[in-house]
């Protein structure tokens, strides 16, 4: 009778983790007949495997290997000129960047930090899998890990190759990260395994559906933010809200606690309609707080509202597939048929 009892805990539990999508309450579809499964290509570990009394031979291997991401590693990631035989430049750079004992000791650390890799990979089966099932003409990309000397890139694509910067994801008391004057503490937080699927999926939506930069209004870009965070709530179930957002749970709490006054913030001030680019930037960039809001209002406060209006309008349109939304361009119908009204 025991174990009869611990097996039905066990096995509600399980139904509890699989189906309820964790905080968000969303209900997770079965995806697993889905032909996909990411495999993380270690192109961090095989450039540091280079013989550096042969730099150049270890170069091509590996140009050869990842021919679509070696060469922008080189010239845009490292800043070590073109990826060319004229370029006489390279083999000293990179034998310096190979030898040297601190980019050395980073490798290590990220080695050690990410020694086993199947719980990303799994993580990201799944999100690729989710994708695929919402998004039908989505193709998952080859998978490949890499380091910049810690040059803030956590994630991009390269034609079919998705690159992961692991040296962007070591943890916030990662100590490296505090003698670098670039990072502050609101950047910093951010610098974690748990934001490694969010930064990566971010890019997969961003590549299939780009932003728009010209002649843009602030609503409008809060909607596509907003677009941007209901894909991820379906691809990324088990991600808790805040950290989609990239806030604390504190602020994600007080915009909870204060979406009124937020909202009234932008209808007050008549400013959702306003095409100036100082009003879209300070209420869709990163930063420690929002200015002209109280200081617990997180920076891109804009993504949390555009997230709302979109999640208003798909309460009241339940034949709206992802896809559609996603493809939606006309962003201003979505917030005017949402009828938002915190």
């Amino acid at each position: 009778m025991q174990n009869y009892s611990n097996n039905n805990i066990l096995r509600g539990i399980l139904v509890v983790l699989l189906f309820s999508g964790c905080s968000t309450g969303v209900k997770v579809p079965d995806v697993s007949h889905i032909p996909i499964n990411v495999t993380i290509e270690r192109f961090d570990e095989q450039l540091f495997r280079i013989d550096t009394n042969n730099v150049l031979s270890g170069i091509k291997l590996l140009d050869s290997t990842y021919p679509d991401f070696m060469p922008v590693y080189i010239k845009e990631i490292m800043n070590f000129g073109p990826l060319a035989d004229t370029n006489l430049l390279l083999e000293p750079q990179m034998h310096q960047f190979l030898t040297n004992k601190d980019f050395r000791g980073l490798q290590d650390s990220v080695e050690a930090h990410f020694a086993n890799i199947k719980p990303l990979e799994k993580d990201l089966t799944q999100a690729f899998r989710l994708t695929k099932y919402y998004l039908p003409a989505f193709h998952a990309p080859r998978v490949i890990s890499f380091i910049s000397a810690i040059g803030n890139y956590a994630a991009f694509t390269v034609d079919s190759i998705l690159a992961i910067g692991l040296d962007m994801h070591m943890g916030a008391d990662f100590p490296v990260y505090r003698m670098l004057p670039d990072y502050p503490d609101y950047v910093i937080r951010k610098f974690t395994p748990e934001n490694i699927t969010t930064n990566v999926m971010k890019v997969l939506q961003q590549n299939y559906y780009p932003l728009r930069d010209e002649n843009v209004k602030l609503i409008e870009r809060f909607i596509d933010l907003g677009k941007q965070q209901y894909f991820l709530e379906k691809v990324l179930p088990e991600v808790p809200e805040y950290i989609r957002l990239g806030y604390t749970k504190a602020q994600l709490k007080y915009c909870e606690e204060n979406e009124q006054m937020i909202w009234q913030h932008f209808v007050q001030n008549k400013l959702l309609y306003s095409g100036d680019w100082q009003d879209v930037v300070r209420y869709t960039a990163e930063g420690p707080s929002t200015q002209g809001l109280p200081g617990e209002v997180p920076g891109q406060i804009g993504a949390f509202t555009g997230y709302r209006i979109v999640k208003k309008f798909m309460e009241k349109h339940p034949d709206v597939t992802l896809e559609k939304l996603l493809g939606t361009k006309d962003v201003i119908q979505i917030f005017n048929e949402a009828k938002y009204r915190p």
